[in-house]
């Protein structure tokens, strides 16, 4: 009778043990689901592959999927560089219209006389 209860102990721990590995596999891909990764696909596919190489990638694929974040994108401060750029490429755009202009004007100039 012990037999039998040490057989189906077995039986049920070594279940467990392979579908916990299979779902421990998956957390990465679930992160980037749930921060709209748009590298989901390639996480989902290189998990099983981790899987079958004894998840040595597994790591990598944690700080991959962890990295992006919809709102921010890649960068920790992603939001204050873009309104900083934009000031300095709007910036730029005026001082190029600038130019355009006063060039366009000094052109006109010289074909009129």
């Amino acid at each position: 009778m012990l037999d039998y209860v040490a057989l189906c102990i077995l039986i049920i721990a070594a279940i467990v043990l392979f579908y916990g590995i299979i779902v421990i596999h998956d957390i990465p891909y679930e992160i980037s689901v749930h921060r709209n990764h748009p590298h989901q696909d390639a996480i989902h596919y290189a998990g099983w592959v981790s899987l079958f190489t004894l998840h040595v990638l597994w790591p990598f694929l944690w700080i991959w999927a962890t990295l992006y974040r919809e709102d921010r994108g890649w960068g920790i401060n992603h939001a204050n560089s873009t309104t900083t750029s934009d000031s300095k490429l709007k910036a730029q755009l005026t001082d190029m219209q600038q130019r355009i202009s006063q060039l366009e004007s000094k052109n006109n100039s010289e074909t009129l006389t």
